[in-house]
């Protein structure tokens, strides 16, 4: 198999995955396990089969295809030692935690919803490190924060967990925003957003003026994703996700993303000033603070959130300083950190879901009941600790001796062997309280449930991982150490140092520091033990007043307010008021325009016939729209028969301009929104003239009119003037011309609106049917929580008059007046449906050469339902037609999105379209364009919003009020059980 095609899949496949996990039922937790794990280990041998051709000095494998090729821009997946490393453990953490979820979630929990989130997720990670183009490694990033919002927040019942999915969404997702402007500005700067070309543009980048604004919005980026200081505040409450997902996003792939970008761009944004100071004093900072806070937490988990943070300011600090060598530890303590700390979250899950609590107030002496777990725990505990023999013992060291080699060369570093001696005896500090706390001492009692070992298959994970982390301590050349020089080589290239992983390096500064930091944190857990224990609110010492989360509460709710009070000033709830802001600002700054550079409407141009039958039928829609103002406030069934002839003015206005296609799709789409506002309308409170208003409010009204009136007024004899000065002057040549010369040789379409909007302009069309479907998805999202008014509840007074009539007659009932008058039309629109279906189809199939296409024929397809409904009820069509209408909407995207992605199988940009000629068995020739398939998607979309938004509005009618409901709730309650 190909080596691009495997990359591809390695990255293709989590998605898909995801796809289809989401589609089990609820309950198929073994399914969804099963289906999440075989993915990952899929995509794992994928990469794993990648190594030989990434191991060799500048090893790299790349596979490209164009995005945006006008802008440059590719979509590039990009293969070398370091994203190797890092997807090795995006993806053999991640079935390692989908092993260990199938155990730790309930039976009752939506799993494949869960394992949908992580795959996805696990496809965004992909994104990020294999990404080998600015805007795509972007794209990615912001992914990772959408997903990780759904993952933390999986628990939606959970205040907490909504509280911190927000807080997580809004820092990262700010961050990623400041990262797209940092990343343009890089790719302004070296004239390419590829990643091979800016990795080689160093130099140019960092002698650019615009290097200082591009780095500080890269690391903003960086670390808001990376939990540091004083963006650290959302990993903590991120918590409150479920331990499985804890273990991954916070040990292995969501914080370990922003380590991921410094490493790839230290080679071009290090070795500065202000690198420097930003990045060394954030991660010194960071790491000094999340040690700190760990000592003094009583939940695990919230000890292991803020021993992560520490970590990764450590991390950090590493890459602050201009060292390769520390660029070497950097690389090696991620690896290491995301081994035992994914193994401590686990661990921490098992004492959570076998004891009921994580409160290490509450928990003692469990190793009596769970020795395995506590073995396995305290193991990975002292990795943390930086225990000799373990993994995390040999980064510390390479950490150590940088903070020594480095000290007295700037401000900062003249501290360095100090502070990271204090932080490393924090860290033995707090690791030595989770052993102590957790697995010593009397045996535990008053716990929700009996402890016990958990069962076997969810202990393997953590047996896994630290297995890892013994076997890096014992033999790092041997296990680690090839990954690792591949990775560094990647980064370093011309300037990899030479290092040594070996455990001994005889007696020397690191080791002595390495020693205090042991004995210390030994020391201070002895002496302040227990008063740290007792400590009630389980916060940090001397920072009670620096709660985060209570800051960030503030800020969100002062932005609230703010948002608010302007929109006090500015705007209005009502729509009159935002459509007479909005046409006065545009009148003005028309106006100013003509100030400036002088507006002659009626110069000398091009000479136009005056044709009285054009002019008069102007003349009806002109009436149509005055009759609809006048009548849409106490008669709107009549505005609504005004507002639908002008519409119709305009379809044939369309057809005497030789604009067919504009006038098919005008008339179609009257159709639809003429029924749809009846619809509406006939739920809307009732308005009567009848009805005496204050002279006050009927003064007020009378000057909004007179407002509102001249306002229009303005605007359309503005418009009226723009149109005419336009159409009266010599037409300029611009690209309409290009189009329909184009059209046919490089489309294969001879009608020039469909090619326009399915394969010249198809990612425009794109945005536009996301837009409608999310615009179908609100609407019916209103209308399920509308209820009637109560004045509108009443029968119509022709059906009342029906129905008096056939109670005075014998042998008639009520509603058989109205049965008689609807036989007729009910059987003609019934039978009209097939034959409606067909002209859907037809004008869909034609569109690519004559009047039609998808859009066309979705809304002749949903005039086909909207006749339904109008002939029989809804209760009648649903019990006959199986419309599934968010089915299509989402059906009808993905047929789209995969009509544009099936160009990349043939090296061509997104949406690229292509057409050939057929020759089936007695039709002759027959022209076939790929776009067809993007407009299928179109159609599909497109019925499927606009039945969305009629079975909306016809549901109505079988609702019942709200008063209505909470009678009926109260009668059930009353009746005998």
């Amino acid at each position: 198999m190909p080596p691009q095609l495997l990359l591809a899949i390695a990255a293709i496949l989590p998605f898909l995955g995801s796809a289809a996990v989401i589609s089990l039922p609820g309950h198929a937790r073994n399914a969804a396990a099963i289906l999440a794990g075989s993915t990952l280990v899929a995509c794992l041998a994928c990469i794993g089969l990648l190594y030989p051709m990434v191991s060799a000095p500048g090893g790299s494998l790349v596979w490209a295809v164009d995005w945006l090729p006008t802008l440059g821009v590719q979509f590039v997946l990009r293969l070398d030692g370091l994203a190797w490393l890092f997807a090795v453990l995006v993806l053999g953490i991640g079935a390692l935690v989908v092993l260990y979820a199938r155990y730790y979630m309930a039976a009752e929990d939506p799993v494949p919803r869960l394992f949908s989130y992580l795959l996805a997720f696990v496809g965004a990670m992909l994104g990020i490190v294999l990404s080998g183009n600015l805007i795509q490694l972007v794209v990615f990033w912001e992914l990772t924060s959408i997903v990780s919002f759904l993952l933390i927040g999986y628990w939606t019942d959970n205040a907490s967990a909504r509280d911190g999915a927000r807080m997580a969404l809004t820092i990262t997702a700010a961050g990623g925003l400041c990262l797209f402007v940092g990343m343009v500005l890089i790719g302004q700067i070296v004239g390419s957003y590829d990643l091979a070309v800016v990795l080689a543009s160093g130099d140019t980048i960092r002698s650019s003026p615009l290097y200082l604004p591009a780095l500080v919005l890269v690391l903003a980026g960086a670390l808001t994703k990376s939990a540091q200081f004083p963006f650290h505040i959302w990993l903590p409450r991120a918590m409150a996700a479920p331990t499985p997902i804890s273990a991954y996003l916070h040990s292995a792939t969501m914080v370990k993303a922003g380590i991921f970008l410094m490493i790839r761009f230290w080679p071009v944004l290090a070795g500065t000033e202000t690198w420097y100071w930003i990045v060394g004093t954030a991660g010194m900072a960071t790491m000094l603070v999340g040690a700190w806070s760990a000592i003094f937490q009583h939940d695990l988990k919230g000890l292991l959130a803020y021993s992560t943070i520490s970590h990764l300011g450590l991390i950090t600090l590493l890459l602050g300083l201009d060292s390769p060598l520390a660029v070497v530890a950097a690389i090696f303590h991620t690896v290491n950190h995301a081994t035992f700390k994914a193994s401590l979250f686990m661990a921490a899950g098992i004492i959570d879901h076998e004891t009921g609590t994580r409160d290490m107030r509450r928990l003692s002496g469990l190793w009596r009941a769970m020795p395995y777990t506590a073995t396995l725990a305290m193991v990975a505990a002292a990795a943390m600790a930086g225990v000799p023999l373990l993994n995390g013992f040999l980064s510390k060291e390479m950490f150590l001796a940088e903070a020594v080699d480095n000290a007295g060369e700037h401000g900062l570093n003249l501290a360095l062997p100090i502070l990271a001696t204090l932080a490393s005896a924090f860290t033995m500090l707090y690791s030595v309280r989770f052993i102590r706390q957790t697995f010593f001492g009397p045996a535990p009692h008053d716990l929700p449930q009996v402890p016990h070992e958990p069962v076997r298959w969810m202990r393997i994970p953590i047996e896994l991982l630290v297995l890892v982390c013994i076997a890096i301590g014992l033999v790092p050349n041997l296990t680690i150490g090839p990954a690792l020089a591949g990775a560094v080589r990647s980064v370093l290239g011309a300037r990899t140092p030479d290092y040594d992983l070996a455990i001994w390096h005889g007696f020397n500064a690191p080791l002595a520091l390495s020693v205090v930091a042991l004995v210390g944190g030994v020391a201070l857990y002895g002496v302040f033990g227990r008063r740290i224990n007792a400590n009630p609110r389980g916060g940090p010492w001397l920072m009670d007043r620096l709660d985060g989360g209570r800051l960030f509460e503030r800020a969100m709710t002062g932005l609230v307010t703010g948002a608010r009070r302007l929109e006090g000033h500015l705007g209005s709830e009502r729509l009159q008021v935002q459509l007479r802001i909005l046409f006065l600002t545009v009148l003005l700054a028309a106006m100013l325009a003509g100030a400036v550079r002088g507006l002659d409407l009626f110069a000398p141009g091009r000479a136009t016939t005056f044709d009285p039958a054009f002019a008069l039928m102007w003349l009806v829609g002109a009436a149509c729209a005055v009759g609809a103002a006048e009548r849409a406030k106490y008669h709107r069934l009549s505005a609504a028969i005004f507002v639908g002839g002008a519409g119709l003015v305009s379809s044939l206005t369309f057809l005497w301009l030789s604009a067919p296609d504009l006038a098919v799709t005008q008339i179609l789409v009257e159709i639809v929104t003429t029924v749809m506002l009846l619809l509406g309308l006939r739920w809307l409170p009732k308005r009567d003239a009848a009805i005496p208003a204050p002279a006050s409010e009927a003064a007020r009204a009378r000057r909004r009119r007179i407002v509102d009136l001249c306002i229009a007024a303005f605007a359309g004899l503005g418009l009226a003037g723009l149109a005419y000065a336009v159409m009266t002057r010599p037409a300029v040549d611009g690209i309409a011309r290009w189009f329909v010369e184009e059209a046919y040789p490089q489309a294969g379409g001879r009608n020039v609106v469909n090619v326009l909007l399915v394969d010249f302009r198809a990612f425009d069309t794109l945005g536009e049917i996301c837009v409608l479907g999310i615009v179908g998805l609100t609407v019916f999202a209103l209308l399920r929580r509308f209820r009637p008014a109560s004045d509108s509840l009443g029968r119509p007074k022709q059906q009342v008059s029906h129905d008096a009539y056939d109670a005075a007659r014998a042998g008639r009932s009520p509603g058989d007046t109205a049965a008689d008058a609807l036989l007729v039309p009910r059987v003609v629109m019934t039978w009209l449906f097939p034959f409606i279906v067909l002209l859907a189809l037809h004008l869909f199939l034609r569109g690519h050469d004559l009047p039609g296409g998808g859009f066309a024929g979705g809304i002749a397809l949903t005039i086909a339902f909207v006749l339904q409904y109008m002939a029989q009820g809804a209760e009648w069509v649903e019990e006959r037609l199986r419309i599934r209408p968010i089915a299509w909407i989402g059906v009808g995207l993905l047929v789209a999105v995969l009509a544009g992605a099936g160009s990349w199988l043939f090296g061509r940009p997104f949406l690229t379209a292509s057409f050939a000629y057929w020759e089936p068995p007695l039709l002759g020739k027959v022209p076939v364009a790929s776009a067809l398939v993007f407009d299928l998607g179109i159609m599909v979309l497109v019925v499927g919003a606009s039945a969305l938004m009629l079975v909306a509005l016809a549901h109505q009618s079988v609702r019942r009020t709200r008063a209505a409901e909470a009678e009926a709730e109260r009668a059930a309650e009353r009746e005998p059980a």
